[in-house]
């Protein structure tokens, strides 16, 4: 349960960095470029780092991978 709570925070942290990069994008003309890269990269830092915590809740069994149903060619 812990692990799909951190999930989701991740996912809500990483969808807030991306409204703030818009954010910066259409109201702070004068110095947002700096804050939208920097904004960005946090965005990409924190996808990346979610997408290893799945791999290792995973690995470890406390969240599970579903897959599609095999069907066998006749």
């Amino acid at each position: 349960m812990l692990g799909k709570i951190i999930v989701v925070i991740l996912l809500l942290a990483i969808v807030f960095n991306l409204f703030r990069g818009l954010f910066f994008l259409v109201k702070d003309q004068e110095r947002g470029n700096k804050r939208v890269v920097n904004s960005l990269s946090w965005r990409i830092g924190l996808s990346i780092g979610l997408f290893i915590l799945l791999l290792l809740l995973n690995h470890f069994g406390i969240v599970e991978f579903h897959s599609m149903p095999q069907v066998k060619p006749e």
